[in-house]
């Protein structure tokens, strides 16, 4: 009988796989969260990604390594809800590397959380070599080049901002109706993916946790609606021209809050954090409506109450559609590291998702 707890546990801690006797993969990750959205950094282990973009890359894991995104995301060593980003060369001459984007289903073109904990983690690391208090990151991913600031306190950065690309007002005052749910109003909106942004108190919803398994049913059956019978074309980039998710918004409980966004995206997933894409859209779904004006800032918070603040700081022209930049800032935080031992002789080694 093991009588030294502290003994057994140095040697728990101790085990290592016997390489000689079973095959195994090793994938080493940073855990991170933003807003209480995971974020799940691949540092090491993964196959190189080839291509000369991220969007050729994206396509060369989901050719020939998506076995490894399901192991990854998938239960045991994630859940239904898990988000990853798989860290790659850079693919242009002047940012500082790139990232492909996972989810549940497969992958995104814009994450907004993962830029914030991505540049966090990034400066902290000397990934990019500190530069004072405030610190340039640059980030080539899916849907462009994003430029982000981390703004630093004593070498720990506290905050960090970024600036999207285009956003743009795709469709307004649209309606389907959706089997169970009935006629759903919406817009449809850019920021690095494409949303439909539906009043949620206009369907009976609340934006709580305690609603969550009938918002992710909600934001199914919308986008499952919504996909046969409305064409969203990318004006540039055939790759992007989908519909990423549903937003749901209604008003804060909080002082000094805009609004509450719930973002059902990917196979269902929610998101835990306001969407940093999602805000992007918003903003430029609220300057063309002229509910905001350029630089005017407003807070938007999650189904948790974390929060990001988000204004237009630049009115472009994009491919034909009246755009903004829009500048999302808020914080993450390093949660733990990981070592995942994907284990050939495991029949469930790729994973299995159960809700």
């Amino acid at each position: 009988m093991t009588k030294n707890i502290a003994q057994a546990a140095v040697k728990f801690e101790q085990w290592q796989p016997k390489i000689e006797q079973e095959s195994y993969l090793t994938i080493n990750s940073l855990e991170c969260h933003t807003g209480g959205e995971p974020l799940r950094i691949i540092t090491s282990g993964f196959p190189v990604l080839k291509g000369n973009t991220i969007l050729a890359k994206a396509n060369d894991c989901k050719q020939n390594y998506d076995q490894l995104r399901r192991a990854l995301m998938f239960e045991p060593r994630g859940h239904a809800d898990m988000y990853g980003a798989i860290i790659t060369g850079a693919e242009r001459d002047d940012s500082h590397f790139g990232a492909v984007f996972i989810h549940n289903e497969g992958y995104s073109s814009m994450c907004g959380h993962a830029v914030i904990a991505l540049t966090k983690t990034a400066v902290e690391s000397g990934v990019v070599a500190r530069t004072g208090d405030v610190t340039q990151v640059v980030i080539d991913v899916p849907c462009g080049q994003i430029y982000a600031m981390a703004y630093s306190h004593n070498n720990v950065v506290k905050h960090v901002s970024f600036q999207c690309v285009p956003s743009f007002v795709y469709a307004k005052d649209q309606q389907v109706e959706v089997d169970g749910i009935g006629m759903v109003q919406f817009d449809i909106a850019y920021g690095g993916a494409f949303y439909a942004y539906v009043q949620a108190s206009s369907l009976g919803l609340s934006l709580v946790p305690e609603q969550q398994e009938k918002l992710i049913a909600y934001g199914r059956k919308i986008k499952q609606a919504i996909i046969p019978q409305f064409e969203i074309n990318h004006p540039t980039t055939a790759e992007l021209s989908f519909l990423y998710g549903v937003i749901f918004i209604d008003d804060s409980p909080n002082q000094d809050v805009h609004s509450r966004n719930v973002c059902i995206f990917a196979d269902g997933e929610l998101d835990r954090s306001p969407t940093g894409s999602g805000v992007s859209g918003r903003i430029a779904l609220h300057h063309a409506k002229q509910q905001i004006v350029l630089n005017e800032t407003i807070t938007i918070e999650s189904i948790l109450a974390s929060s990001f603040s988000v204004r237009a700081i630049e009115t472009v022209c994009f491919a034909g559609f009246d755009a903004v930049i829009p500048e999302v800032t808020g914080d993450a935080y390093v949660c733990g590291k990981g070592q995942w031992f994907i284990n050939a002789e495991d029949p469930l080694k790729y994973g299995f998702l159960l809700r």
